[in-house]
């Protein structure tokens, strides 16, 4: 049997075998110490990622669901009014679970490929106030938006009786989240994606003002009642049965992240927050090795480069054949991923994230090379 291409896709991203091996640790009980010493593993680690600040009262918590179900989490603990930012599949998604549970949703929409301009975003919540909550992804994988939280922290500002809802699904791990310096309230995230984990699990940070928010909501679910799972998680009494292979998997990379061990050979001693950034300074620099690349072949992303992901490269795909390409490279050993939706075949993705290389993505633009070389005949 062939062995299975490496992942570049948007998400599931490559797992490693440290990661890998942490999976098959034996079963632990969840009502046992070796839960709470598990847990508290992983928290301190949180917290770096998140970006929290020395003293910050904001919460972290692990569940056993995806981000979308962190997504639905998110909504349950905020009230009717909601003000979705829209500019690509993921952000859609969010308006549409928050229509599925009976909120009076207001869309901002721009084109896919585009971030939004927080004048716009100030006038909408300005002119249909008032809001309980906004949503924002901060990452679009559908389209390789990245929306800088900085200007967004600024309008949020002027209306601080709206939470700020964020998925950091495919950010976090990968670029500075700066959680309580950008005044957000619940940011989600999965650890498919740049914490390069297998799926099954989801992460969290939320903010007193959210916990506060979600006390007062009478109807939260069970399984996704963010005060139930967050105050559970907190009294390490997980309110059911979590996946703890992964638990054990998250706390495995995230100790690894944190001392360096996954840093390429040149950051190599750096640890502790300093690894988190050279991190972060890792993934721009695949950004702009993907770039150059696909400015050889007369290609280019399809947002701006303010916008630009240092995640996930989405290239216009010109004369390319998108299905061919995908497919030529699948068979020499590596897997990216076509367009999303409404830009399939008119663009595809490569997801430079997680634990990938410099020397990694190299291999895969030169075979993409060979590849696209092949079909020029």
């Amino acid at each position: 049997m062939a062995p299975e291409p490496e992942l570049w896709s948007p998400g599931p991203t490559q797992v490693g075998p440290g990661v890998l091996g942490a999976c098959a640790r034996p079963a632990i009980g969840h009502r046992t110490q070796d839960m709470v010493a598990l847990i508290e593993r992983i928290d301190p680690h949180l917290r770096t990622a998140f970006g929290l600040a020395e003293g910050s009262d904001a919460h972290v918590c692990v569940h056993t669901c995806s981000g979308s179900g962190l997504m639905e989490m998110a909504l349950l603990g905020v009230g009717r009014r909601v003000l979705s930012v829209v500019n690509g599949a993921f952000s859609e998604r969010w308006a549409k679970v928050g229509e599925s549970l009976g909120r009076e949703v207001h869309r901002v929409e721009v084109p896919w490929g585009r971030s939004f301009e927080p004048a716009d975003l100030a006038r909408a919540l300005e002119e249909h106030r008032p809001f309980d909550a906004m949503t924002l992804v901060v990452n679009e994988t559908s389209t390789g938006v990245r929306t800088p939280l900085g200007p967004i922290a600024e309008v949020r500002r002027r209306f601080p009786d709206v939470l700020l809802l964020c998925d950091v699904v495919s950010y976090l791990a990968g670029a500075p989240v700066d959680f309580d310096a950008n005044g957000l309230d619940f940011a989600l995230a999965g650890v498919q994606k740049a914490l390069a984990l297998p799926p099954g699990i989801a992460v969290l940070a939320c903010s007193d003002r959210f916990m506060h928010s979600a006390r007062k909501q009478e109807r939260r679910g069970f399984y996704l009642d963010p005060v139930q799972t967050i105050e559970g998680h907190e009294q390490r009494k997980t309110p059911a049965t979590p996946c703890t292979p992964l638990y054990f998997a998250l706390a495995r990379q995230l100790e690894d992240i944190t001392s360096g061990a996954t840093l390429p050979e040149r950051d190599r001693g750096r640890s502790g927050a300093d690894a988190w950034r050279a991190r972060y300074e890792k993934h721009e620099r695949m950004l702009a090795q993907t770039t150059a690349w696909a400015a050889n072949h007369g290609l280019a992303p399809l947002p701006i480069p303010a916008d630009r992901s240092p995640l996930v490269s989405c290239l216009r795909a010109g004369q390319v054949d998108v299905s061919a390409l995908v497919s030529g490279l699948k068979r020499r050993g590596f897997q990216i991923s076509n367009g999303y939706g409404a830009l399939k075949g008119e663009t595809f993705r490569i997801g430079h994230m997680g634990d990938h290389t410099e020397q990694g993505l190299a291999a895969l633009l030169a075979a993409a090379d060979a590849e696209l070389s092949v079909r020029a005949r």
